[in-house]
């Protein structure tokens, strides 16, 4: 007897056991429902804005070197410097310049002399081809009086066709004659300018930004020797994710916070909208400008943008954390009969206040879940722990 009743008593307490077992699982363990905040679909009033990521860059940036090769003697500007438009940055060695100016002027000179030779010619030419056409008139009125034969007749006529192309002749050679004066004219015009261009000067107001080559480097022309930019057209290049760029326009305010300021935002404003978007990335170039231009600014510096849009009231409205992403759409999290429910929505721009516009697939008073204890997925079972407010 009493060994049945210490069997009965194990028994009792292995279930006891297993069934508070089990109760842990699946209230506090494993098992246990997601816990979930709520919160509510309202409409109210916002200013929408946008967010992006870019770095300072110029609008207006000079690359200053020479046009033609040759080497730098000395370069009197260094990065940072500002320096005004017209003041000189560097200079070349000129080198053989004065031998090439020597000699594009010689050659000038035996050109005129070879135009003024074919001239002559031309007219020598003209000469004859109207004392052949006189010989020829005449040998023709004479023959149709019977006086001179047809052999002498063809003769005049020769004579007066060979004139003829030895006129064309002449002044083809006059042609080309002056063809050769107009490329040596300019050539010792360019020796001449390219004094002038041994000085490289500024080309605005402006901001040294790098300084490519030292004293004594080769270059080529157009090769850089130093660069600047324009710091009035300093702006960030942001980039806008598509989805929220579509009311971004020209002329709407900014705010501007670099990387080495984050305490201080730097007011700005919408300058260009890039027509080409970033297919990859699905991200859309957005130029913010300095309004009014700082002080002092680095050339590519991260920076954030947020642009600002008009105010939208009464629209429909959720809590941002609400917004996630399953299976390649975009939704929001639903409790429905205690079980995780992804329902997808469009939406539109986000408010100051941590507010995302719903354009579609919500209505106003639903529920969604905007903070879970753990990964949601499709199915698994919730419990609100909390209303957000």
């Amino acid at each position: 007897m009493k060994s049945k009743l210490k069997l009965v008593l194990i028994i009792a307490g292995v279930v006891a056991f297993a069934a508070g077992f089990f109760w842990l699982l699946t209230t506090r363990g494993p098992l246990a429902p997601v816990g979930v905040e709520t919160g509510r679909v309202v409409r109210a009033d916002v200013e929408p804005s946008v967010f992006g990521i870019g770095t300072v860059d110029a609008r207006l940036t000079y690359a200053v070197g020479p046009i033609a090769p040759g080497r730098v003697l000395r370069v009197l500007v260094d990065q940072g410097e500002a320096v005004k438009e017209g003041q000189l940055l560097a200079e070349m060695d000129p080198i053989d310049l004065d031998l090439r100016v020597q000699a594009a002027k010689s050659s000038s000179s035996r050109s005129r002399q070879a135009v003024r030779a074919a001239d002559a010619q031309v007219a020598e030419a003209k000469s004859r081809v109207k004392l052949a056409e006189s010989n020829r008139n005449r040998d023709r009125a004479l023959y149709g009086q019977g006086v001179i034969s047809k052999q002498l007749l063809d003769v005049s006529n020769s004579e007066a066709e060979r004139a003829e192309s030895a006129l064309a002749a002449a002044r083809a050679n006059a042609a080309a004659a002056r063809g050769d004066t107009s490329r040596t004219r300019a050539e010792s015009h360019g020796a001449a300018t390219l004094r002038d261009s041994l000085r490289l000067v500024s080309p605005v107001d402006g901001v040294i930004v790098s300084r490519e080559v030292e004293s004594g480097t080769t270059v080529v022309a157009g090769q850089a020797v130093v660069r600047l930019v324009d710091p009035k057209s300093l702006w960030v290049r942001a980039r806008i994710d598509q989805s929220r760029a579509q009311r971004v326009q020209v002329g709407q305010l900014a705010s501007i916070v670099l990387r080495s300021a984050p305490e201080s935002p730097k007011p700005g404003r919408v300058a260009r909208i890039e027509m080409q978007s970033d297919p990859v990335t699905e991200e859309r170039i957005v130029d913010v400008s300095f309004d009014p231009h700082p002080a002092q600014l680095y050339m590519g510096e991260l920076a954030e943008v947020t642009i600002r849009l008009p105010r939208q009231t009464g629209v429909l409205t959720t809590p941002s954390a609400a917004i996630a992403r399953q299976g390649g759409e975009t939704g929001v999290w639903q409790m429905l009969e205690g079980r995780a429910r992804f329902a997808p929505v469009r939406v539109g721009t986000q408010g100051q206040a941590d507010a995302t516009q719903i354009l579609s697939g919500l209505s106003e008073g639903d529920s969604v879940i905007v903070y879970s204890s753990a990964q949601l997925a499709e199915g698994v079972r919730v419990r609100q722990e909390k209303v957000a407010p």
